[in-house]
């Protein structure tokens, strides 16, 4: 499916595209979603955290990261001097998989094209996956967040940054050196770090 037929205008296509993710029955996600999610933020950012999906309050608002995790998100984000506001924030599926359980291969394979095309429209330097299934949907390795956590990978021009999703981080509330909390307060710095080399022409840039 081609996003972009009919114009290439980047608001047009913005708007055809989120047009097709609010009445999309590719699979059976559909069936069970009050309201499909497809995210929102600076559109000109060049910085853009994909998360796994819509959990309940998603679902009900139809916005991205609206719960208990997307507001410590924006406490995590603030705690380096970047605003929610200035950055975009998405989900590998746009519709809430029922009792928050994990998307299915198919259903990621269905909502993959809306994702690619985001990313396409969207530009950004680097995208952060926040938790296993975008750091292993956009990787393609079995490897664990663990593991890939605090690495950079280059993809399609773009270095993509996985990082522990934040409702990883409410189940784990000690802050103990080599806690959840510790290392993502280590990676939101390395990422506050890698952003300015890459917007303000810092020496690694």
């Amino acid at each position: 499916m081609n996003v972009f037929a009919g114009g290439t205008d980047r608001q047009l296509a913005w708007e055809e595209l989120q047009r097709r993710v609010e009445s999309c029955s590719a699979c059976g996600l559909c069936s069970t979603r009050k309201k499909a999610v497809f995210g929102q933020g600076n559109r000109s950012s060049p910085l853009v955290f994909v998360g796994e999906g819509p959990g309940a309050d998603e679902d009900e608002q139809g916005i991205a990261f609206v719960g208990r995790a997307g507001k410590l998100l924006t406490r995590i984000l603030q705690a380096v001097a970047i605003e929610r506001e200035d950055v975009f924030i998405t989900n590998v599926v746009k519709c809430r998989p029922p009792e928050n359980r994990t998307p299915q291969t198919e259903e990621m394979m269905a909502c993959n094209h809306f994702l690619e095309a985001q990313l396409a429209l969207l530009r950004p330097k680097i995208v952060v996956c926040l938790g296993n299934t975008p750091a292993k949907w956009l990787i393609k390795t079995s490897e664990g967040i663990s593991s890939l956590r605090g690495r950079w990978f280059p993809w399609r021009g773009i270095e993509l940054f996985p990082m522990f999703h934040p409702s990883y981080l409410l189940r784990n509330e000690s802050k103990k050196i080599g806690s959840p909390k510790d290392l993502t307060w280590h990676d939101i710095n390395a990422l506050r770090k890698r952003f300015d080399e890459l917007t303000k022409g810092g020496p690694s840039s």
